[in-house]
């Protein structure tokens, strides 16, 4: 299979526009960028662009329009307005002022490989610099400043310094100090909210005119939960935008900083209603789960929903490498045990990373009779539970040390995923089990292991990533799946891959529940490395110009609203 190749400027022109006519943070050193890695001059590329650009296929991202009203239509290039801004932000988070990086690399592929990954590291080669003169990624990204340290920030006496809507920056004294988001990037927000409110005055559907009224609110004040309830209140809305800082990936240091991001998204109001089903079993599998009682006696909202999107637009974070299929949100804890979360499966990019990736990787590595589990059903449903499952298990530790996410720092989210996805397919076990989810088990299944493949190729800096290895790893030492020697296929084992889930899914709830940093650090440090023969089957994928993930032409033109 040939890869289309990739030959607009896209985001990274995109960068440029949006730099030009935005000033940025401004004032004392506490409030300018931390990070400065490019020297004046031209900008040169340390590898070979034109092989990195074979990762990616191009996806035109379109969806059916026509059901929309004259307004919703006019909503649409609004919400995308504002999602440029929260593009420019995670520039911003991410990297810094990118001008002089944009402006320097003038070879064009070049340009097009930073703004994919926005900035001058590899998102899907374990953030390696591709730049002359760029050194390693900051761990903290551009949240903190470049020269802090662990040591330092735990004995700043911060109140705020954990919390996700802060940047820590340093005074003339050289000193930390904390700067809020809506401070921080005050003109930005300013402009974004504006846009949510003419975007709320055309709404037609009285939630999602509530929901951007209060989310315009909240981007100048950092105030997000009144939004995020309002959010879980929509239920007949067929536009919806997910914007703001929400996912914490980005912050490699801690885990605590929420990086900008957007989507602009189209309910698929028949899918929907489809799934909505799901949600309602949520409390039984709870009390279902494979752990003693003590790890499972939160009861999950019961107000949760499972929702079908075409998304028509990304921004920032989540267009940042690879590309995020389905979302579970929101993230606060709060909101989650009180209302549940919604869990939004982005149907035609799902389809995209099927028909482009799984099935080619399918073809190469899955053993030949088992090839015919390989199904979009499964991938639908084992990525939608992957959703869902964030809901399951514990948000709190069950001895005082605070919440999950901050027990366990930058560990958090990688760990996290790795319970999504385990607890993904224990769902699909049990429901299907119930007679509610139709096709074979073994589907599933085998989906599930050619999709590890997909999601490996990510690298470590990639949470997904990471908790992909540590699941391959764990299961393979459990015997889930062979590789036959001669081939170079591997083979599903399902009852010992039912095993080997169960058991991951216990060892995982109790590490979240202890809040035990350490434990989690050793199954990372063990389990969360490729192995030589791994490597060697995953560099037949790129010998076979399969791409590890895509890049979308989108925008107003490309849905024919110009």
């Amino acid at each position: 299979m040939k890869n289309k190749r990739i030959f607009t400027l896209g985001t990274a022109a995109l960068a440029l526009g949006l730099w030009a006519c935005q000033s940025g943070p401004q004032g004392s050193d506490s409030d300018r960028l931390a990070s400065d890695t490019v020297a004046q001059g031209a900008v040169r590329p340390s590898a070979d662009i034109s092989e990195k650009l074979q990762k990616y296929t191009q996806v035109r991202l379109t969806a059916d329009l026509g059901h929309l009203s004259n307004n919703e239509r006019q909503m649409i290039g609004l919400l995308i307005q504002a999602a440029d801004i929260m593009d420019g932000l995670f520039w911003q988070e991410a990297y810094g002022n990118p001008n002089q990086l944009l402006q320097g690399a003038q070879d064009r592929e070049l340009a097009r490989y930073i703004g994919i990954n926005y900035g001058p590291w590899d998102r899907v080669a374990n953030n390696e610099p591709f730049v002359e003169g760029v050194g390693p990624k900051p761990e903290g990204a551009n949240f903190y400043p470049a020269d802090m340290t662990k040591e330092e920030f735990e004995a700043a006496q911060l109140a705020d310094k954990t919390s996700q809507y802060t940047l820590l920056r340093r005074n003339d004294q050289g000193q930390l100090i904390t700067v809020p988001y809506h401070q921080a990037f005050a003109e930005e927000v300013k402009k974004a909210s504006d846009l949510l409110k003419q975007a709320a005055a055309l709404a037609e559907d009285a939630g999602l005119k509530k929901y951007l009224e209060l989310r315009a609110q909240a981007l100048l004040t950092d105030e997000y939960q009144p939004s995020d309830l309002a959010w879980m209140d929509m239920k007949t809305n067929r536009l919806d935008v997910v914007i703001g800082p929400i996912e914490t990936y980005e912050d490699h240091l801690f885990g605590y900083k929420a990086a900008h991001e957007a989507y602009v998204l189209i309910k698929d109001m028949a899918w929907s209603e489809r799934l909505a089903k799901y949600a309602s079993f949520l409390p039984e599998l709870q009390r279902n789960l494979p752990v003693d009682a003590r790890y499972k006696q939160e009861t999950p909202g019961t107000d949760s929903d499972l929702n079908a999107y075409d998304v028509v637009y990304y921004a920032g974070d989540c267009n940042a490498g690879s590309k995020t299929i389905a979302i579970n949100l929101p993230n606060d804890e709060e909101v989650q045990l009180q209302k549940g979360t919604r869990r939004l499966q982005l149907k035609n990019a799902m389809r995209a990373k099927f028909d482009e990736i799984l099935e080619p990787i399918a073809d190469e590595l899955i053993a030949d009779d088992q090839r015919k589990y390989i199904t979009f059903d499964a991938f639908f449903a084992n990525t939608m539970f992957h959703e869902v499952a964030h809901g399951l298990g514990i948000k709190n530790t069950i001895n005082n040390k605070g919440s999950v996410r901050e027990a366990l720092k930058e560990l958090g989210s990688a760990l996290e995923e790795g319970k999504a996805d385990v607890l993904g397919l224990y769902m699909v076990t049990q429901l299907h089990e119930k007679g509610q989810l139709e096709g074979r088990l073994e589907e599933y299944y085998t989906t599930f292991l050619a999709s590890i493949f997909r999601s490996v190729r990510f690298g470590a800096s990639s949470a997904h990533g990471r908790a992909n290895m540590v699941r391959f790893n764990y299961f393979a030492q459990k015997g889930a799946f062979a590789r036959d020697a001669q081939t170079g296929k591997y083979r599903v084992d399902f009852a010992k891959m039912r095993q080997a889930m169960n058991d991951l899914s216990r060892d995982i709830l109790v590490m979240q529940g202890n809040g035990d940093y350490a434990a989690v650090s050793q199954l990372v440090e063990q389990q969360g490395s490729i192995s030589a023969e791994l490597q060697a089957d995953l560099d037949r994928l790129a010998a076979k110009s399969i791409p590890v993930d895509v890049v979308f032409e989108q925008g107003m033109e490309v849905l024919g609203l110009n």
